[in-house]
């Protein structure tokens, strides 16, 4: 069995970083449920997918950071960063053409070497506050 760590850093660093979609498909379990700060529940392989594809279109050069995580069972936790460069609409707002950072914090659930549920919440007051002021 895979440490539950390493299938989270797998997760930022090839799907999220990397952008490899395709990765989705041996790191997440087909029916994941993916409850993200910036919309609602996703569900499924295609669902995911069409969010990571949301966030990477809108933000150039996105990037996971994690600083801490813990694991407790089939459990880990992870305190974020997040980092990319306002190039597309994003949360309704036109491109400023900004960097924008975040913080935030995802809970996993893993069962099998796959992520089953996931739950992310991120600092949007925060990442609102820099997409509704000048530069």
């Amino acid at each position: 069995m895979t440490g539950s760590v390493d299938i989270v850093r797998r997760f930022y660093e090839d799907i999220w970083n990397q952008g490899d979609l395709n990765a989705i498909l041996d790191i997440c379990h087909p029916e994941i449920a993916f409850r993200g700060s910036l919309g609602d529940t996703k569900y499924g392989h295609e669902g995911f997918a069409d969010y990571v594809r949301y966030v990477r279109g809108a933000l150039d050069d996105y990037r996971c950071h994690i600083e801490e995580s813990v694991a407790e069972g089939n459990r880990v936790f992870a305190k974020m960063r997040f980092v990319g460069d306002h190039r597309g609409k994003f949360l309704g707002y036109a491109p400023t053409g900004k960097t924008l950072e975040w913080a935030g914090a995802a809970l996993f659930t893993i069962e099998n070497d796959r992520i089953t549920q996931l739950w992310v919440l991120g600092d949007l007051h925060g990442l609102i506050s820099q997409l509704s002021t000048s530069a």
